[in-house]
């Protein structure tokens, strides 16, 4: 009997052995560790908006705001309901969640004379097909700033960063 049991022991040995162990948390998908809570940044220079457009990338989507000029001031967070500045009416978005996008770059000159055109302003850039952008509505620009709603599939990680010219708003495929 002992014998019966050390063979059982030492059987069961291997086969555990030879299983790998699952790790007390999975890998990051595609190594994003970005997050889901608020990111900003306070200007440090102002261009005026010229156009808003939409890539798909294996990991991610991406939401690009293009300036006349350097732009790095920004405000992005997931918001229960998305509202127009200066208005305060309710924006509809499609989507699980909703982003704010708010970037310091007017849709308009010192002048007061429009520098982005779109020609439906609840469908700013065409996102179908995308794995997680679900809609792109103009939400207002009042004040030196332009807001954005972006409806997503889920309240996913997101990063936002500046490029020469323009602000950038990733959001990963999952978590």
């Amino acid at each position: 009997m002992l014998r019966r049991s050390g063979l059982l022991v030492s059987l069961l040995a291997i086969i555990f052995a030879l299983i790998p162990a699952a790790t007390a948390s999975a890998a990051p998908y595609c190594g994003i560790t970005w997050g889901s809570t608020a990111k900003s940044a306070n200007p440090t220079a102002t261009g005026n908006l010229t156009n808003v457009r939409a890539g798909r990338h294996d990991c991610y989507d991406r939401l690009v705001f293009d300036t006349t000029g350097p732009a790095n001031g920004y405000w992005v967070s997931y918001v229960d309901v998305m509202h127009e500045d200066p208005t305060g009416a309710v924006v509809p978005l499609r989507g699980g969640a909703k982003l704010s996008v708010t970037v310091q770059a007017p849709s308009y000159d010192m002048s007061g004379a429009r520098t982005y055109f779109y020609a439906n302003r609840a469908e700013l850039v065409n996102v179908t097909g995308y794995s997680t952008f679900r809609q792109v509505a103009f939400a207002g620009s009042f004040e030196g700033s332009t807001t954005v709603g972006l409806g997503v599939r889920a309240r996913l990680p997101f990063r936002v960063f500046t490029l020469p010219n323009r602000i950038v708003v990733d959001v990963a495929h999952f978590w």
